[in-house]
């Protein structure tokens, strides 16, 4: 294990993620986290690298990467050098591409709503006057 060996159960797991318990059941049952470690008592267990792989997860969801995207990129989490696999390289520049364009559209927006509340400002200072 790296770094830390601190367990955590579903709940705590689910806590720090924001995944449901649910979510995470389910992404063991497709094969998206692997299966988790398990205590004597049959209570699934969690550590450090399955919250970075979550985190992933969760990063590529907010990407709009669908499920079934997202398995070739959980295998990302174990690749030192992503240039090593060339087929998710060009995915990664793909979605990256993808994002880049999403935020300069927001910018854009943003461009616009900040003129507005700007301009609006000094309508009402010379109608104050």
């Amino acid at each position: 294990m790296s770094g830390s060996d601190t367990a955590y159960s579903i709940k705590q797991i689910s806590k720090k993620t924001g995944l449901t318990e649910d979510a995470l059941r389910y992404y063991e049952k497709i094969g998206l986290l692997p299966p988790a470690k398990r205590k004597e008592n049959g209570r699934r267990v969690y550590h450090e690298e399955d919250m970075q792989l979550m985190e992933l997860i969760i990063c590529l969801k907010k990407m709009g990467v669908p499920l079934k995207n997202i398995k070739e990129f959980a295998s990302l989490s174990y690749v030192e050098d992503i240039v090593s696999v060339p087929e998710l390289y060009e995915k990664v520049l793909m979605y990256r591409e993808r994002i880049q364009t999403q935020v300069d559209h927001l910018q854009k927006i943003l461009s616009v709503l900040d003129y507005k509340i700007t301009h609006k400002k000094s309508l009402l200072k010379d109608a104050s006057k």
